[in-house]
């Protein structure tokens, strides 16, 4: 058994990451209308991360397992240079390892490097532990929501500036 490694998704991935999402939607009784349960590109991720330019989405996989997802890409419908973190769900046998604060730094490097000015992100109050920590790296909580994400059930907004 190795342990669990993170590396770009593949197209391979796509049933698996939109089987994951939603599986986590359902342990955590998270609402389904209006969030990214429904999004259109939610069964395929990769072809839609690939037409994306500044976009990157990655998968922790642990013996030919997704058990991790999460990306970021351009915030749609703002005018700015902001990209949305987007899409972060673990499995359950994944929380609690480091692995968000791995795949986070990832991501927040990887904009950087694209010249993203900011990092939107939108999520559930009863995230709490996502919650601190985005705010573990940077976050910080905003009024109302930025761009047009689609998710109109998610509540919670935060943003990081670079």
């Amino acid at each position: 058994m190795t342990g669990p490694t993170i590396r770009k998704i593949e197209a391979k991935d796509n049933q698996q990451v939109a089987k994951l999402i939603r599986n986590v939607f359902e342990e955590l009784e998270i609402t389904k209308v209006g969030t990214a349960y429904e999004d259109e590109e939610l069964d395929c991720l990769y072809e839609a991360y690939q037409n994306m330019s500044k976009a990157e989405f990655y998968v922790i996989v642990q013996n030919n397992k997704i058990i991790g997802c999460g990306g970021f890409a351009p915030l749609a419908n703002q005018g700015k240079n902001i990209c949305e973190l987007q899409k972060m769900y673990f499995l359950p046998e994944l929380r609690g390892q480091g692995f968000g604060q791995k795949l986070i730094t990832i991501c927040l490097n990887k904009a950087r490097g694209f010249k993203y000015d900011s990092c939107y992100l939108e999520t559930m109050p009863h995230m709490k532990t996502a919650q601190k920590l985005y705010q573990k790296n940077g976050f910080s909580y905003l009024e109302e929501a930025m761009g047009c994400t689609g998710h109109s059930s998610c509540p919670v907004y935060m943003i990081k500036n670079f």
